[in-house]
């Protein structure tokens, strides 16, 4: 398989390479036109801050649409973050450190430099707690979104901080023409927990919950952020919930808010085409019933709808000469963060390849071009 990579990390170091992002940064400006990417660093052996917490990320760029990668610095106190470009300039949204605070950081000059969130004035929107104490502040490289004049991006709260069945939705939103890196501008919903109650008999589920929620606009204009569910050993699920008053309410309403979206027991993200109005979504869609958590496949998929997922292509498959089950285990295709670029879909995807520990423990960052994607509907 011929990967186009932006990073590597060696699995003897114990530290793994997660969380990608990517944007195009727009054509006026420093590095016009060129591609920025994130990524961050989890495992024993990667950096660790004061409150002995995951925390570091690296940006990169890339001068030739994506051909090949130069690692121009990095931000210490960035975790699980989105990159966005809001009204010319470079934005990077997410938490200070696992289960940390939601900050921001902007760059004018194509990421070579950012600001730092010291404060409620220069980016830091809401504190969390010390160490595991509440609020935990969680997420992924996922979708800020604006409509109707403002900028929405889906967090969770997980409290108890027990991954999987601890994560309470939530969203926050701002005017988009305030001050991004103030407090002030920006509004909390309120944070929704997932009751195991919801879960019907027949899923089995071990440990239910939802976590890494997207933020899109229906075709009727509503607002709904869809959410990974850890379903296992089903498979292939997600939750929808409603945001409503402007990014001030979440609500769920269980017997209509689960649907089935291929590879919903991983993280997707999810964007509308503005040309056709399709929405896609780049997700581990099971082929193995008997893993629930099978990521060595990657394929793209269309909705019409957001409730009615449909297998347009598979983008990336395991050719290592494994059998079927260290294939399973070993190889990953997973946690991709894309954009619509031209007639194409850009990506990237956090990849375990050639030499990982297993499939969760990425040794890559890989990135991906699907020429003319509209071609597939």
């Amino acid at each position: 398989m011929d990967l186009t990579q932006i990073a590597f990390q060696d699995a003897a170091t114990r530290s793994y390479l997660g969380s990608p992002s990517l944007v195009r940064l727009p054509a006026e400006g420093p590095h016009g036109g060129e591609i920025v990417a994130t990524h961050d660093y989890f495992g024993r052996g990667c950096p660790r801050n004061h409150e002995d917490e995951e925390h570091l990320s690296a940006v990169y760029r890339s001068p030739d649409d994506g051909r090949s990668w130069q690692r121009i610095t990095l931000i210490a106190g960035a975790f699980w973050s989105s990159l966005f470009v809001h009204r010319g300039a470079l934005y990077l949204l997410g938490c200070s450190q696992q289960y940390g605070s939601i900050v921001i950081r902007r760059s004018d000059d194509g990421g070579d430099t950012w600001t730092h969130p010291g404060d409620a004035e220069t980016g830091l929107l809401v504190e969390g707690g010390v160490r595991r104490e509440p609020p935990n502040f969680h997420c992924a490289p996922v979708p800020v979104l604006e409509a109707d004049g403002r900028l929405y991006r889906a967090f969770e709260d997980c409290d108890p901080c027990v991954w999987g069945s601890g994560f309470q939705s939530l969203v926050i939103s701002a005017d988009a023409g305030a001050d991004l890196l103030s407090a002030a501008s920006w509004a909390m919903s309120n944070r929704v927990p997932f009751d195991p109650a919801w879960a019907p008999p027949q899923w089995r589920a071990e440990r239910p919950g939802w976590l890494e929620g997207n933020v899109v606009q229906a075709p009727d204009e509503r607002l709904l952020n869809i959410l990974r569910v850890n379903s296992t050993p089903a498979v292939d699920l997600a939750a929808v919930v409603t945001v409503e008053d402007g990014g001030a309410r979440i609500a769920f309403d269980a017997e209509d808010g689960f649907i089935r979206l291929p590879g919903g027991m991983t993280k997707f993200t999810i964007r509308r085409d503005p040309a056709t109005g399709i929405y896609l979504t780049l997700s581990n869609n099971n082929t193995d019933p008997s893993r629930a958590t099978q990521r060595n496949v990657l394929s793209l998929h269309a909705s019409e709808d957001l409730r009615e997922w449909r297998h347009l292509r598979t983008i990336l498959r395991d050719d290592l000469a494994h059998p079927w089950e260290e294939s399973l285990r070993l190889t990953g295709f997973q946690y991709p963060d894309w954009q619509f670029d031209g007639e194409d879909v850009i990506a990237a995807v956090r990849t375990a390849y050639r030499g990982a520990h297993n499939f969760h423990d990425a040794n890559r960052i890989t990135f991906h071009r699907i020429e003319r994607w509209r071609e597939l509907l």
